[in-house]
């Protein structure tokens, strides 16, 4: 796995798979996916155990200081 930041070496790379001298092991592509559907239902909690966390949520909110 490699994180290339410049066109230049993406290239460079490209090529040198090219000349059977490195070999890129995983291609990825980012995600077009919404991460809003990727994580739905991730928790799979029970009613009780998803109304519970969504009152903690809503307390925590609350107790943010607001200088708006």
């Amino acid at each position: 796995m490699l994180q290339i930041n410049n066109n230049k070496a993406y290239k460079l790379i490209e090529d040198l798979e090219a000349l059977n001298i490195v070999k890129v092991l995983k291609k990825t592509t980012p995600s077009k996916q919404k991460l809003s559907s990727k994580f739905s239902g991730a928790l799979n909690l029970s009613e009780e155990e998803y109304n519970n966390f969504q009152d903690s949520l809503s307390q925590s909110r609350n107790e943010w200081e607001r200088d708006i």
